[in-house]
Formats: C-alpha cells, structure tokens, sequence
C-alpha cells in the first residue's frame, strides 16, 4: 500500500512521510548503516502473534549481527545498548511512550506511527489534538528522540507489522512497580501514558490520552 492509498482511506487523520520537515522536531532517518542482516533475521525468525503485539527488549539473535556493533561503537558511542523487535497486528494508538534516551526503530514492513512532544504533557495528561502521524517504509531506520512520545507502530498489511528495536541497554527491563511515586513509569527507563479505551494495561500505566484513540485503517 502506498501512502497516497493510506491517506484516501484514513482522511480523518493527516498521514505525512518522514521526510517532512515536521517529522525533525521528533527524530531524523538513520543512513551510513546496513540493516540488511537485521531485517532478514526479524522476517525469517521472529513470528507475528495473531492479536496484539510481541515485544522482546533484547534478542540475542540481532545482538549477533555486524550492524549491532557497529551501532553500538560509532553511533551510540561505545554505551551498551541492546538489540530487539516488536512485531503485532495493532491498528489503534492506544498509548504512547518515551524514554530518557534516544532510540532507533527500524522499519521491516512498512508501517504508520503516531508522535507527539513531552514538552506537551500537562499534569501527566496529553491533549491528542496535537498528535501527528508518520509513515515509515520498509527497510527504513529512523532514530526517535528522547524528547519525542510515540506509539507502537500500526500495522499497513493484513500480516501485520515487524520492526526492529535499538536502545540502550536495560530500556524496558522489568521494574518494581509497586514501589513508584510516578505511575508513568511502566518499565526501565519507559514512561507511558494511556488512552482509556485500551483495555491491556497494567493497573499502574498512567491513563493520561485526552480525545480519540486514532486507528489507522487498511
């Protein structure tokens, strides 16, 4: 599907291609790197689950590959970070996360995701009114900023989406909830906020999403 045909059936939400120039306030493309072995490992190894989303932090598999090095000492600057992938069949917002560090989403199918700022949450609330979505192609890697909320990609096939995940080691390891002051924090250095409508949540997760739970349609 192209993203004109994406556009003409979601005219409800204004679907922009990551070479806008909005899309810089939020991240920038990933270039100089080859994610090829990456992306054949996540398509050839990583199942898509028939409901919802598979998230695995950290797999040993990618952590392998020559381009997880290379991440690692040129681009991260020598910090541990970790290698994984989020694969599902999502179609709806649902919730948005950041983190304190930056990270890089590479796309294996083509897939939409919605973005906004942290600088826009107000007393642990986020208006959706200020929501913006980006399509991001295949074979695409784009680094997503700290200061940037963002949701788990929507899927633009019947398959569903497969994407793979870089950031730095530890993010989205487990945490001892029940000892937090800040119900946004969901898991190591993971901040969420919620949308009502979104039924799998943990009772901790911040419901937060003011508006709309978007879904993109195909």
């Amino acid at each position: 599907m192209t993203l004109n045909q994406l556009r003409k059936l979601n005219r409800q939400i204004k679907i922009k291609g990551i070479t806008n120039l909005s899309f810089k306030k939020y991240g920038k493309i990933v270039t100089g790197y080859d994610f090829t072995e990456m992306i054949k490992l996540i398509e050839e190894k990583t199942p898509v689950p028939e409901e919802g989303i598979l998230s695995v932090p950290s797999s040993e598999l990618l952590e392998k590959t020559t381009v997880f090095k290379e991440l690692e000492n040129k681009y991260f600057g020598e910090i541990s970070i970790q290698a994984g992938y989020c694969n599902g069949t999502n179609s709806k917002l649902n919730y948005l996360g950041f983190h304190r560090t930056n990270k890089i989403v590479i796309a294996v199918t083509d897939m939409v995701i919605f973005t906004g700022r942290t600088q826009d949450i107000i007393d642990n609330q986020y208006d959706l009114k200020r929501i913006e979505a980006y399509f991001i192609p295949e074979g695409v890697a784009v680094e997503i900023y700290s200061t940037t909320l963002h949701s788990i990609p929507c899927k633009m096939e019947v398959n569903g989406f497969r994407c793979a995940i870089i950031s730095v080691k530890g993010t989205e390891g487990l945490i001892n909830i029940d000892e937090l002051e800040d119900n946004m924090l969901s898991s190591k250095n993971t901040w969420i906020l919620a949308h009502e409508e979104y039924s799998d949540f943990n009772n901790k997760m911040q419901i937060g999403l003011i508006g709309e739970n978007l879904e993109i349609h195909i």
